[in-house]
């Protein structure tokens, strides 16, 4: 897929069929997430592929907006490694150029996918951090649903010209 294609027509997904994902696409996942630019190069992520059904039917219960993760497939934990961290504060950058290469990778895949913020609500980061048994100086920051989808969504032009300023405001 072409990248502009990929990016005016992704959209977030949270219905998926019960096909399973193979693990050759799940490495291009991670890999299109680790090619993401980061501060310093420091690449101060981590991720957690998570496939066992019962973790991944235990997350609604810690995260509201996670429902979909009943239908999902799999799931993919970004988080940020402050023991990699050289550029203090950078790490929520570098995750969240991941958690975009990640989206936007699942739907070259076929697959559907939705961000799920995690970060920098703490009573979604505590309760993750435990049921992931997570080092405390690895913080997750997004959560992301993967499955093939069970309907194509829309795609929407959302350029606004209103919302650019050339030059000066």
């Amino acid at each position: 897929m072409e990248t502009l294609k990929a990016i005016f027509t992704r959209r977030s997904v949270r219905r998926y069929r019960p096909d399973p994902i193979p693990d050759e696409i799940m490495q291009n996942l991670l890999r299109a997430a680790m090619s993401a630019p980061s501060a310093g190069n420091e690449q101060a992520w981590q991720f957690v592929v998570v496939t066992q059904r019962a973790l991944l039917d235990r997350i609604p219960a810690i995260h509201p907006h996670a429902q979909m993760l009943t239908e999902a497939q799999a799931a993919l934990l970004v988080c940020g490694d402050l023991q990699r961290e050289e550029h203090r504060g950078y790490w929520v950058q570098d995750c969240s150029a991941a958690t975009e290469n990640l989206l936007l990778a699942a739907h070259d895949q076929g697959l559907g996918a939705v961000w799920v913020g995690v970060y920098p609500r703490e009573e979604r980061i505590l309760p993750l951090r435990e049921l992931f048994r997570l080092p405390e100086t690895v913080i997750p920051f997004s959560l992301v649903p993967i499955g093939y989808p069970t309907e194509a969504a829309m795609a929407e032009d959302r350029f606004n010209l209103e919302r650019v300023h050339f030059n000066q405001w």
